[in-house]
């Protein structure tokens, strides 16, 4: 019996392989004119958030477009390398992360859709904020007039004694900022500012820890950031060199931060906080060891029980809501596996600078910490006493222009009995 001779596959017509041609074409010129832009200067190309959402979009999405114009007629090996680089490109859940950062930073911002896409973004010290200041202080003054209603009562009711149980209802009616709407204000530089007289007492100063043999005749230059709670900043505290040997450790290690279930006990990602993050060990590298020696150096708190060294990146969007590092009262058994009692104390390293958005603020007392790279920003999360310092709460804002990387140790509270005595008054 004769083989049947398979039939020819029918050639397109010409017109259609000219189409294709020409957008293949376009499409690769346009992709030639941003690469150009990109490759002088990556980091700050992707730095802005439409392009990193752009490119996202053209990796995920408009790839598949350009894989169907040169499946009908091309070679089986360019087609089988487009399918392997397939794998490393951003999926459906990247694009749409990255399309829900835009809409982060419109909303904590306050930017129109105009103003996004041109680029023409807000630093913090942006004019609305001068404006919007005047919230805070017509809040405040509410609350005061409140404050003076309730003692104008209380004087005018005489011998009338008022409960504790009284005055604390009439306390929870004096009107209050909800948090969000604080956390999101001082992210765009706005809020009460500190006092002259409590400007006053910060300084800048010279500091060797109380002598420390390591830093008598070279001590690092330390400033108070704020008061209650005090935070200080450590300046010129890591070499370009070491961040970026710690940033080359932890690149291929970073995957999707984590958060604490208190329903579950285990790790998941959430919403309110995006970032990558990876751990560092100090015996893996003597640069590493020799960072954590530092950081035991200049707080005199053991480092032995303190948690490794843990490196965040934060792009488009990236931030990290309100919390506390601490764990508190309602969940007795946050770090019961580590058997090293509560985090004591929180060392912030700073790797790079930002150029909007990205401050660690404190929306309890209304300050806001700004990224600076080399520097690290030191508090403590629990009194000596071994309560919670409540005030500690605090947040990462949405990244609204470049990259921020931080690395952070978490110390905990055993091994330092002698280091930080206990205190018998509950906030000494």
């Amino acid at each position: 019996m004769a083989v049947p001779t398979p039939k020819p596959k029918p050639k397109q017509p010409q017109s259609y392989i000219w189409l294709c041609c020409m957008l293949m074409l376009m499409w690769a010129d346009k992709l030639d004119l941003l690469s150009a832009t990109a490759i002088l200067d990556p980091e700050g190309f992707l730095g802005h958030p439409v392009n990193a959402f752009k490119l996202m979009k053209r990796l995920n999405t408009e790839w598949g477009d350009l894989e169907s114009l040169v499946l009908s007629d091309t070679t089986d090996g360019f087609i089988s390398n487009l399918t392997i680089q397939r794998q490393h490109f951003p999926t459906d859940e990247d694009q749409t992360g990255a399309a829900k950062a835009l809409l982060r930073l419109q909303d904590t911002y306050r930017l129109d859709a105009n103003t996004i896409s041109t680029g023409d973004l807000p630093d913090p010290e942006h004019q609305r904020a001068n404006g919007n200041l005047k919230y805070f202080e017509f809040q405040l003054e509410k609350q005061k007039k409140a404050e003076e209603d309730i003692t104008q009562k209380e004087k005018e009711g005489g011998k009338k004694e008022t409960t504790k149980k009284e005055k604390s209802k009439k306390k929870v009616s004096i009107p209050q900022v909800p948090e969000r709407k604080k956390y999101e204000m001082l992210c765009r530089g706005e809020g009460i500012r500190m006092t002259p007289r409590r400007l006053s007492r910060l300084f800048c100063r010279y500091y060797d820890n109380h002598h420390n043999p390591m830093y008598v005749l070279a001590p690092v230059k330390q400033q108070d950031e704020w008061d209650h709670p005090y935070i200080v900043r450590f300046l010129d505290i890591i070499s370009d060199k070491e961040m970026e040997r710690v940033k080359q450790l932890a690149k291929p290690r970073l995957r999707r931060a984590t958060v604490h279930d208190p329903l579950t006990g285990k790790l998941s990602t959430a919403q309110y906080r995006v970032s990558k993050s990876a751990w560092l060990t100090g015996y893996e590298d003597p640069m590493i060891d020799k960072i954590n020696q530092r950081i035991e150096d200049l707080t005199g708190l053991e480092m032995d029980t303190a948690e490794e060294l843990q490196v965040a990146n934060y792009g488009v969007g990236g931030q990290y809501e309100p919390h506390f590092d601490f764990g508190r009262k309602d969940e007795p058994d946050a770090f019961k596996e580590l058997g090293t009692g509560n985090r004591i104390a929180t060392w912030l390293f700073y790797m790079s600078d930002v150029a909007a958005g990205g401050a660690t603020v404190f929306p309890d007392v209304g300050a806001a910490v700004y990224p600076q790279k080399g520097t690290a920003v030191f508090w403590y999360n629990l009194f000596p006493s071994g309560e919670g310092d409540y005030s500690t709460r605090h947040a990462a804002c949405p990244v609204l222009v470049g990259n921020k990387w931080v690395s952070n140790k978490w110390i905990h509270e055993r091994g330092q009995e002698w280091r930080r005595p206990c205190s018998l008054n509950e906030t000494d």
